[in-house]
């Protein structure tokens, strides 16, 4: 039976590291998000992955999507209290990202 990462064990050295440091890029653009971004849809995360597939999302109502929006930002408050609040609306946050260069969007 074959593994989803067996292709790793054909990799050079050079080919890991270089493998390595595209994951670590993918997560940091991730980690680094703010804003709204903390709660997109994020499939350029997942297409840092070798298995190409149309992931099956699914998407609960409103009243409880909603209750899962409120339940994050609450553990954010209690986890990162001291974080800044971005008072930024999404039209601010779209004319931010159209003023920076590809290489600055997140």
């Amino acid at each position: 039976m074959t593994g989803l990462d067996d292709d790793l064990q054909g990799m050079s050295r050079d080919r890991l590291i270089a493998e390595v440091r595209r994951l670590r890029q993918g997560i940091r653009e991730h980690r680094d998000a703010s804003g709204h971004d903390l709660c997109w849809h994020h499939p350029q995360l997942w297409g840092l992955l070798p298995e190409r597939i149309d992931p099956a999302v699914a998407i609960p109502p409103w009243p409880k999507f909603l209750r899962g929006c409120l339940k994050y930002r609450e553990a954010l408050e209690r986890e990162l209290p001291s974080a800044p609040c971005w008072i930024g609306s999404m039209t601010d946050r779209d004319q931010a990202r159209s003023r920076r260069g590809p290489a600055d969007q997140r």
